[in-house]
């Protein structure tokens, strides 16, 4: 199962969110989501549980919770959706003219 966590506080880590999931069961992985440039946490991240009853009562028992003194929300992670213009986007929401 797939679960996504936002509100994360900034100095979250990695290690920080498998240690709090892994109260609930096996952690395949964690991570905390970075910006590309600067490398700081984007404050979200995701959480991979191979058991879907650990990680539903993961879930359940944390969406809401304060942690490392943030109220998070926790719920399934929905898959990503690919974009429409295929990724030809800029950062302001317009067109890139360049071509690749």
């Amino acid at each position: 199962m797939n679960i996504y966590i936002s509100g994360l506080n900034f100095s979250t880590t990695d290690a920080d969110l498998n240690d709090l999931f892994s109260e609930y069961g096996e952690v395949s992985s964690a991570r905390i989501i970075t910006d590309r440039e600067t490398r700081r946490s984007r404050g979200f991240g995701f959480v991979e549980m191979p058991d879907d009853t650990a990680g539903q009562k993961a879930i359940d028992e944390l969406n809401g919770a304060e942690f490392d003194h943030k109220q998070i929300s926790v719920n399934v992670a929905r898959p990503r959706e690919e974009s429409s213009n295929g990724g030809n986007r800029d950062r302001r929401g317009g067109y890139n003219s360049r071509r690749y």
